[in-house]
This record gives C-alpha cells, sequence and structure tokens, in this order.
C-alpha cells in the first residue's frame, strides 16, 4: 500500500445502553432525542465486539482492526506497531453519566495478562458538562488496609474513604491502572484509555442491572488492583490557552492535549511517530491533508478533507500525520481534544 491510499477516517456511531445512562449523547451527536438510556460512545475501538466501522471514504463499511491489519504502521506508526503489532492500543469514549458509576478499579498491564490475557486500563477523563453539585470520586482521602477496604465493601461504607471531587466544565483527571474511582451523576467527559474493557466493580449501590438482577461484584480481583497509597493531588493541573495545544494528560500509553481555537491551524505530528485522534467537543471544524493530490488503487480521488462536527471523532493515520485543522465557529470556540502515543519521549 502506498501513503497515498490513507485519508483522515469518520467512524461510525457505536452507541451503548447502561443502566447508569443518559439520554444527552444522541442530541449532542446530531441524533434524534429519544429516553433510551446511552451511556457510552465508543468513538475509536478494536474491542473486539464492538469495533469503529469506517463511514467515510474508500474504506467505508470496513472496521478499524482490519485496516490496522492490513496497513499496520502506516497508520499505527512504526513504533506504535513494533510495540502492538497489529491491535490498536487505545480505546476512545463520550459517557454520560445520569447517576452514579460503580465504585471500581482497573488491573495494570501485569495483571490484565496474567488474568485475562488483555490489556491493562489506564485512563484519563476531560470533564465536558457538570451538573451544579456534580462530584466524582478518585483515589483515597486516608489509608486503609485490604481488611478494612473488605469490611467496608461488605457493610456498604467504601464511598467514606474515598476522595470526592466537586467538578465542573474542563476539570481533568488521570487514572492511572490500580485506582479506585467512580463518575457520578450529573457529568458528560470524554475519556481517552488502553483498548481494554475490563472493570473490576467493586460497590454498585445494590442497584439492579438492565437484566434485572444484581450486577456481579469483583471484591477480590479488586483488592489484588487497588493501589492503596494517599496521593496529595488527584487532579490534573494545566493552565488554559487559547489557539494553542495544552497538554492536559500524558503518560506511556497515551498523550492528550486540549485546543481551544477561533482560527485556523498547522498541525504536523510525524515526529511522534503514532496514529492521532481528535474529538470534537464544541463547534465545527474542517481538517485537510497537507499532501499533493490522492488517489486510491483505481486512480480514483482519495478523500483528502473531511468535516468534524461536535460529538463526533475522527482518526489521521500516521502516515500523513500533516495537516490544517480549521473552524467554523465564528461566534465561539471550537474545542478539540487531541490524542496520540508519544513516542518521542517515552520509547527512544
Amino acid at each position: 500500500m502506498s501513503q497515498e491510499t490513507l485519508y483522515p477516517l469518520l467512524l461510525n456511531n457505536n452507541l451503548h445502553t447502561k443502566v447508569w445512562g443518559g439520554t444527552r449523547i444522541k442530541p449532542m451527536k446530531g441524533l434524534d432525542a429519544d429516553s433510551e438510556r446511552i451511556g457510552e460512545s465508543w468513538e475509536c475501538s478494536a474491542v473486539p465486539g464492538s469495533e469503529s466501522v469506517v463511514e467515510n471514504g474508500i474504506f467505508a463499511g470496513r472496521t478499524l482492526n482490519s485496516l490496522v491489519d492490513e496497513y499496520g504502521e502506516k497508520l499505527l506508526g512504526k513504533k506504535v506497531y513494533k510495540m502492538y503489532g497489529a491491535k490498536f492500543p487505545l480505546l476512545i469514549k463520550f459517557i454520560d453519566a445520569e447517576s452514579d458509576l460503580s465504585i471500581q478499579v482497573h488491573p495494570d498491564n501485569k495483571m490484565a495478562k496474567e488474568y485475562h490475557d488483555s490489556f491493562g486500563k489506564t485512563e484519563m477523563w476531560y470533564v465536558m458538562d457538570a451538573k451544579p453539585g456534580a462530584k466524582l470520586y478518585s483515589g483515597f482521602k486516608c489509608q486503609i488496609s485490604e481488611y478494612e477496604y473488605k469490611k467496608r465493601v461488605e457493610d456498604g461504607t467504601i464511598c467514606d474513604v474515598l476522595q470526592e471531587h466537586p467538578v465542573k466544565s474542563g476539570d481533568a483527571f488521570f487514572i492511572p491502572a490500580g485506582r479506585i474511582h467512580a463518575i457520578c451523576g450529573g457529568i458528560m467527559v470524554a475519556e481517552i484509555q488502553q483498548s481494554s474493557d475490563l472493570t473490576y466493580r467493586i460497590f454498585d449501590y445494590n442497584r439492579p442491572g438492565l437484566d434485572g438482577k444484581p450486577r456481579q461484584l469483583h471484591t477480590e480481583l479488586a483488592a489484588k488492583a487497588i493501589d492503596f497509597k494517599v496521593y496529595d493531588n488527584y487532579r490534573s493541573e494545566y493552565v488554559r490557552k487559547i489557539n494553542k495545544p495544552v497538554c492536559i494528560a500524558e503518560c506511556e500509553f497515551f498523550t492528550v492535549k486540549l485546543l481551544e481555537v477561533d482560527r485556523a491551524f498547522h498541525r504536523k505530528l510525524y515526529k511522534y511517530d503514532s496514529f492521532i485522534s481528535y474529538m470534537c467537543l464544541e463547534g465545527t471544524c474542517t481538517i485537510t491533508i497537507r499532501s499533493w493530490e490522492m488517489f486510491d488503487k483505481k486512480n480514483e480521488p482519495c478523500v483528502r478533507k473531511i468535516t468534524l462536527t461536535k460529538g463526533n471523532s475522527c482518526l489521521i493515520p500516521a502516515g500523513i500525520a500533516d495537516f490544517d485543522v480549521s473552524p467554523h465557529n465564528p461566534d465561539g470556540l471550537t474545542k478539540l481534544l487531541e490524542t496520540y502515543i508519544n513516542n518521542r519521549d517515552f520509547n527512544d
């Protein structure tokens, strides 16, 4: 395959009903509103059984995994492909929590591999919207033992020892594997995480699931996964800047930058040797690849530009990571989350 075949990929709607879900994701994405409790929109997924499917261009109807299999390092980046092979390493979501998610924790790579033959699950949240009084849990506020943890799960007082964080739009949290946490009701977040659907549910408020039965708890596995250390600060601190990318999360698994812009800008990201994902949180923009006229194998013109609207996402292959982003929001800022893997800093 030649580089000329690649283009920015728009991905299909991949919606997930949850017992705690709300009704805000469909209207945000320009879909007809209804009463279905959509908790998650998997914007970019290679998780088997819930893979993203391409909507635009010559790859329309193809799954993300099939493209990774066929195009390998040209889509992922050479270093990403070397690390992960033909496995897309991230799962990118919008989450609408109408009510509280379970108190939970995720395993790290070592534990996930041993118990599930899977990636671990480190993640981050960017708070898009929060109703007055909204909060979330991240980490412990006091030191407890594994014994006390199990007793508090049993008697329903585990929340009493968790650090509670009031939240507002623009707040960000990094949630490394092993950190106990929960998104609570009234919050919408953009979530970037390792490509894993592993969750150890610790406490679920004794509520039934969508099938009317109690949801499974994973008390013992969670005890093995939890980092019981108390930290000074659980929030991700950053200084907001207009028309400049601002890093809000960075680790070996992903880098996430916030872009709030009211003018066109150029991004040339070959140095990171990674695919790039954009989530559009506000406004609308056009992304245009800086390249010569591109043709597919049938000598038909390829997609060179896409329009990205609020509540939707795209994936830019590593081989064409030189492009312009032009916002079309004359009355305000266009807001994007940019995600890639920073191979330059973490893998040299």
